[in-house]
């Protein structure tokens, strides 16, 4: 073929593409109930069936979401307004037959949920994530989408969102992927702006807040949060080039949201309902370090596995423990570094997920990549029969931040830092936006640490279970890791009614004195050696009058059938941390600067 005609052809092939537009449009008159009255045209249709669905997943959410379940009053017609037969293989989609090359859909949403998942309506203001609101076609999803956001004027409506403006209150979205991706505030919200320098490039950071508070609170808070993407910024070494020039938080702290924070690759969601007065100010910005980190480490550096995002189907990656992970070490440690939260803050707060993962017995059955893998399951998924979760399953959230927290002290004992790991993993593979694996990840690593490390970090704690030495780690920065094996340990978690029945909350750890007892999950608790129990005197107390390998003898009921049981009552393996000092203890120059130069502090 002449190849200058084969280019004339090609380009009139695009530009065709270019000019097929799926068109949305979005009202809300009956708001008060929670109602969207949603139209969507698909225009320039091969002949046959059309088939459209409502999503199952939604981006940086895992789990699947039944988003079909809220849609009703469906009607489709061709471009003459003919009614067409609809028919329904499952319950997630609808097949449209005997149209003439354009169809065109309207139903109406039903939406409740404020959070980075769901959407909500009401009079406050429309909170749309896009899979939870819009039907679309999977096979064209390579076409370019305009959505007409009808604001409600009589509320003071303004549309925030990733999607460029085309004109007044239309957006638009290149393809499918980016329009799905780009969550949607509308209501009548305050935002704040400022615009950092990246190599020359201006990047502008809007802050969008819809909230009952002060213009002053927003103000203060937006000040941190300013300090917080700087400080992500300086990880890195510089920030993305957003695609329009634009990173939005979509921000709404308001007592109908439901706490959550959601990233996308130019935005994130962040909700929650304590308002900035109402412990909002210190409550909520661990979120917006959390989320705005996800703009490098999981929207651009992204697991292969997660690529392109299915739509209709739960999402699996075996990468979350570095992706959620790596990205929670990072929350509270830029906040310490930006100088919202002391060092001493800091270093306590570690204390809690320290446990939950140090002490769980679910390390005997998944390392962090089968953990990841549980994801679908627990990603706010929903499901009605009891799980045995406590003893089989650690949040990769928690699992990768220690061990996050792990390389990076055992890095800085070899001159390196986790900072410079991460800036590799983002010159490698997050700013050529090339998805990587797990063998890309301890590839890497050896590039940056040697052999010898890299593969020992990935072969004993990614592929297998095992845990780092943590106390030596902490040792080198002046951080006291402690137990108190001293104290008596019960095992489970025991909750005494008005009535002094002493409720186990749920199921009691592998491996516990009152696992080895017994003892489960809705047993209630009568009486201790033959004393019964009070409503007022809580349970940890009455344990506390024991010591160590002291033998209890506990009488219960089960299913309403009087029992009893011994429980031989075992050391506290719970963790102490916090810094030397804490202790009289007086840090030489070397751990103070080894710890000055770890919490990057002034």
């Amino acid at each position: 073929m002449n190849c200058r005609f084969f280019s004339l052809l090609f380009l009139a092939l695009c530009l065709n593409l270019q000019g097929q537009t799926n068109r949305y449009s979005i009202s809300f008159a009956n708001a008060e109930h929670h109602e969207a009255e949603i139209t969507a045209s698909f225009p320039e249709l091969e002949p046959g069936l059309l088939s459209v669905r409502m999503g199952r997943s939604s981006p940086g959410r895992y789990a699947l979401h039944e988003f079909a379940k809220n849609v009703y009053n469906f009607k489709a017609t061709d471009s003459q307004g003919k009614s067409l037969e609809i028919s329904r293989p499952n319950p997630y989609q609808w097949d449209i037959n005997g149209h003439d090359g354009e169809v065109n859909i309207s139903y109406t949403l039903f939406a409740d949920r404020g959070d980075g998942t769901y959407a909500q309506i009401d009079e406050t203001h429309a909170h749309l994530n896009i899979p939870a609101t819009f039907i679309y076609a999977s096979h064209l999803d390579d076409r370019k989408i305009e959505v007409d956001f009808k604001v409600r004027q009589d509320l003071n409506w303004k549309v925030a969102t990733q999607m460029p403006k085309v004109t007044g209150n239309i957006y638009t979205a290149p393809n499918l992927q980016y329009f799905m991706d780009s969550p949607t505030e509308i209501s009548d919200y305050d935002i704040r702006q400022f615009v950092v320098d990246n190599h020359g490039t201006p990047q502008t950071i809007q802050f969008v807040l819809h909230h009952n508070g002060t213009e002053a609170e927003l103000d203060t808070y937006f000040e941190q949060v300013k300090q917080v993407v700087l400080a992500e910024k300086e990880v890195f070494g510089e920030l993305p080039n957003f695609d329009y020039g634009t990173y939005t938080f979509l921000a709404c702290y308001i007592p109908n949201a439901s706490g959550d924070g959601m990233e996308h690759r130019n935005s994130t969601i962040l909700t929650d309902r304590e308002g900035l007065a109402e412990g909002g100010m210190k409550n909520n910005i661990g979120t917006v370090a959390h989320e705005f980190f996800h703009c490098w480490n999981v929207e651009r550096i992204r697991p292969k596995a997660l690529e392109p995002f299915n739509f209709a189907e739960a999402n699996m990656s075996g990468e979350l423990w570095f992706a959620e992970g790596f990205t929670s070490y990072y929350t509270n440690f830029i906040l310490c570094r930006a100088g919202i939260i002391t060092p001493e803050e800091y270093i306590e707060e570690l204390t809690g997920t320290f446990n939950y993962v140090w002490n769980s017995p679910a390390r005997q059955f998944f390392n962090p990549i089968e953990m990841s893998y549980q994801a679908p399951f627990v990603d706010a998924a929903t499901s009605v029969d009891p799980v045995n979760r406590e003893n089989t399953f650690i949040s990769y959230y928690s699992y990768g931040s220690v061990l996050g927290l792990a390389l990076d002290l055992s890095l800085r004992k070899n001159g390196l830092n986790l900072d410079g790991y991460m800036k590799l993993v983002w010159q490698i593979y997050g700013k050529k936006e090339a998805p990587y694996t797990l063998q890309d990840l301890r590839q890497t690593l050896v590039q940056y640490a040697g052999k010898e490390f890299g593969n020992h970090f990935f072969d004993h704690y990614i592929y297998k279970s095992e845990m780092p030495d943590y106390g030596p780690l902490f040792a080198t920065v002046g951080v006291v890791l402690k137990q108190a094996l001293d104290k008596p340990y019960f095992g489970a978690n025991v909750t005494v009614n008005q009535f002094g029945a002493g409720i186990i909350q749920r199921n009691t750890t592998i491996g516990s004195p009152a696992y080895k007892a017994g003892l489960d999950s809705g047993d209630v608790i009568t009486a201790i050696n033959k004393v019964p129990l009070t409503a007022a005197q809580p349970f940890n107390n009455i344990i506390d009058q024991f010591k160590v390998g002291d033998t209890l003898k506990v009488a219960y009921t089960r299913y309403g059938i009087p029992k009893s049981t011994t429980v031989v009552l075992a050391g506290n393996p719970a963790y102490g941390i916090h810094l030397v000092e804490k202790d009289g203890t007086k840090p030489n120059k070397q751990l103070l600067k080894n710890r000055k130069d770890w919490l990057k502090l002034d």
